[in-house]
């Protein structure tokens, strides 16, 4: 049975986006008494400098029935597509004989069932457990962020309110340390934001691979050996559906998951179960591919 990371199905659905608040850098900090970055204008009488345009070499690819730029599998690069690679007619060699093959084993009568992840995991127990608490130490991160920003803009003020009163050097000691403040504060903001990325493919590791078992266990306990994404299925009877019993028996094994402390990665600290030793994180497994999604935007970074 075809399958495919269960993360791509359900994170969308699961995680919460964290639309943390723009960096510095993304609103144009700048210290005061430090010349602005040029505008993208530029001044009128200042001319680019012309330099040549730079062609990949066209690569050329064997077609059916002659040699084209293109390439009929998508392999290789198409050329400069306003100037083509010149075509060349040429006789192809004759192909190569296939031998025959021997006859396989038939596969077996499809018994197929129907399921949805979605479906499975908002119901789930354990993932409501991760979207609450990875969704509480995300709306933390922000909070912490629009405050290190709104001090920024304090310190930015009052520097230029007291510019006139301090010598250069006061002034540049104080800019330096602005601007340090605002480095430090960038590379925490972004360490704790892979730290709390880490904690959810973590929890949702657990998550995935038992619901691999279990859809494994409840098929093989209805006779079915072919198990489809029901968003994929356009008509289908109930008695194909597995959907209730997945998610019953998924919340009977897996109540909760094991989540990291908050600040604390597992990749470098792996969390400690009670009764085993040190937990590491599970391997991806596979599942059926889903049905086309749009993609859930990825949570911005502090610092830009």
């Amino acid at each position: 049975m075809r399958r495919s990371t269960v993360l791509a199905a359900i994170a969308a659905a699961l995680l919460l986006q964290m639309p943390l608040p723009a960096t510095a850098q993304s609103q144009d900090y700048f210290i005061p008494g430090q010349a602005k970055p040029p505008s993208s204008g530029g001044q009128p009488n200042q001319k680019p400098v012309q330099r040549p345009a730079q062609r990949p070499a066209p690569v050329t690819t064997v077609a059916p029935g002659g040699v084209s730029g293109g390439s009929p599998l998508g392999i290789g690069g198409a050329g400069d597509a306003t100037e083509p690679p010149p075509q060349l007619n040429v006789q192809l060699p004759p192909p190569p004989d296939l031998p025959p093959l021997p006859k396989g084993e038939a596969p077996p009568v499809a018994v197929i069932g129907v399921m949805g992840v979605p479906e499975v995991m908002r119901a789930s127990a354990a993932a409501q457990q991760v979207e609450k608490v990875i969704g509480e130490r995300r709306n933390k991160l922000n909070e912490d962020a629009q405050k290190e920003q709104a001090a920024w803009r304090d310190m930015q003020q009052t520097l230029a309110n007291d510019r006139a009163k301090l010598t250069s050097e006061q002034v540049r000691a104080r800019e330096r340390d602005l601007q340090e403040r605002i480095t430090n504060a960038q590379k925490q903001f972004r360490d704790r934001n892979r730290i709390i990325q880490e904690a959810a493919q973590y929890a949702l590791a657990q998550i995935e691979r038992t619901l691999i078992a279990v859809i494994r266990q409840v098929a093989e306990a209805r006779g079915m050996n072919l198990v489809l994404h029901r968003a994929q299925v356009a008509l289908n009877v109930n008695q194909f559906d597995i959907t209730d019993q997945v998610t019953e028996q998924l919340n009977k094994i897996l109540p909760s998951v094991v989540i990291p402390p908050d600040g604390v990665s597992p990749v470098a600290q792996p969390p400690v179960v009670k009764g085993q030793g040190p937990a590491t994180a599970a391997a991806p497994a596979a599942v059926p591919a889903p049905p086309p999604a749009p993609a859930a935007a990825a949570p911005a970074s502090p610092a830009q």
